[in-house]
């Protein structure tokens, strides 16, 4: 929800006046995807921990309860590739809404013939590579 966080900006006509501008767009989906198909495949693996252990027994003489166990994992892997690869293309997404290049081209006064605007420090994003990547 990068819409939520305001940046100040200087403005050219008055020194002392600075205008308040936010970020545009909202990546939040992707992020929220993955941590609720986490969620959801930690309940089934505590649920069918409780199966193997305490009904083993129904496990083992029912021939259909294993294969459905499959499937389910099967359809948890599925998406939690989906997942990852939204999750992925989310990060992209806010790298390129928060690349200081497209952040200047954003702002009106930058694009004055007079106006000398300098990106400062590119934001570090190490760590959210590090978490799509593990």
């Amino acid at each position: 929800r990068l819409y939520r966080i305001p940046f100040e900006m200087p403005d050219c006509e008055e020194e002392s006046q600075t205008q308040t501008l936010h970020l545009i767009g909202d990546f939040s989906a992707p992020a929220e995807f993955f941590v609720t198909l986490g969620v959801f495949s930690f309940l089934y693996a505590m649920a069918a921990l409780v199966l193997y252990l305490r009904f083993h027994s129904l496990y083992g003489e029912n021939k259909k309860l294993p294969f459905a166990d499959f499937c389910v994992t099967l359809c948890f892997a599925f998406f939690w590739l989906v997942a990852a690869a939204a999750w992925g293309k989310g990060l992209s997404d806010v790298k390129a809404a928060t690349r200081p290049s497209s952040l200047l081209a954003a702002m009106a006064v930058c694009h004055g013939s007079t106006a000398v605007c300098n990106a400062g420090t590119t934001p570090a994003m190490g760590l959210a590579n590090i978490s799509v990547v593990r």
